[in-house]
């Protein structure tokens, strides 16, 4: 029988620096690049869908086109006849990244605004991926509602995993990002924060400060990244652990580095791999991707 990870977002159309200095079109965004990771290593008795909206003009169909042909289900787009994809830009200093934003029509804005949809959507998957961008692009109506459904997913035996991904500037302020945060936290079984990132919006000053957080919240993992430093991991079967970081030998782009780390932890875990080895798989295909440029890096697979 074959089992399901669905991943909920925004795909947007990606500008990125190539090493000539031109730029390269892509399709990529933060949950997208998770499930592409995750399709790469799940096993074929897995489905990995891609739970969306996007347009009908030109740019969606070949968006849609590409997830397909990356062997991604796109039956869980929505099309939106009013409405096209988002772009993006990614700029780069000494490796580390900066985006410029275009997604003023963004149909992916509209993603919880079709309750019937979205529970058909959610329905019967085994693993449900969503992030904080997901929330932010959403209305706050629509923020609730979303996460209303998957709360009830979860209820009905889901596996819900939250990448806390923060973009202050897709929030109304640093108050309505904390409350979606943690709103986000309260309906999944896993929460995978950036510590730098906690750090800006919440003051921790250890990883324990961020796990307690989302521990409270009722996550039963927490699995705290810090760039170059281990990843410090918590469960409630197994209590807190730390995994040095792997050694990578010169940084070129650090896009993917959160979404790599989500498809490939989520991945291992589900072909019945310990909580540690899908930890050190994650680190490990992370460290490989950030050695390249853009979001998704087919060699590594070759």
């Amino acid at each position: 029988m074959s089992k399901s990870l669905l991943s909920l977002g925004e795909c947007m159309v990606e500008l990125s620096l190539t090493a000539s200095g031109d730029y390269a079109r892509g399709f990529a965004g933060d949950t997208f690049n998770a499930a592409w990771y995750a399709r790469r290593l799940l096993p074929a008795d897995w489905t990995v869908a891609y739970g969306s909206c996007i347009g009908t003009d030109a740019v969606s169909d070949e968006m849609s086109a590409f997830i397909a042909g990356e062997g991604i289900d796109t039956a869980t787009l929505r099309r939106l006849p009013d409405r096209t994809v988002g772009l993006y830009m990614i700029s780069l200093r000494d490796g580390e990244r900066s985006f410029s934003y275009w997604r003023g029509q963004s149909a992916a804005k509209m993603l919880a605004d079709n309750p019937d949809w979205l529970a058909a959507t959610l329905q019967g998957r085994d693993i449900i991926h969503f992030s904080a961008i997901t929330l932010a692009i959403l209305s706050p109506d629509h923020r609730t509602a979303f996460c209303d459904a998957l709360r009830h997913a979860r209820a009905n035996g889901s596996l819900i995993a939250f990448d806390t991904n923060l973009r202050p500037r897709l929030w109304d302020g640093t108050d309505a990002m904390r409350a979606g945060v943690m709103l986000g936290a309260s309906v999944a079984d896993i929460v995978l924060p950036s510590f730098d990132e906690e750090t800006g919006l919440w003051g921790d000053t250890s990883a324990a400060d961020t796990i307690a957080r989302y521990r409270q919240a009722g996550a039963s993992r927490v699995v705290v990244k810090d760039g170059g430093g281990p990843v410090t991991f918590w469960s409630a079967d197994h209590g807190t652990r730390q995994h040095p970081a792997a050694k990578v030998a010169q940084i070129v782009d650090t896009t993917a580095a959160g979404d790599s780390f989500a498809g490939g932890f989520l991945a291992h875990l589900a072909m019945g791999e310990t909580e540690d080895q899908a930890v050190q798989a994650a680190m490990a295909l992370a460290a490989k991707v950030i050695q390249s440029r853009g979001a998704l890096v087919p060699a590594i697979f070759a």
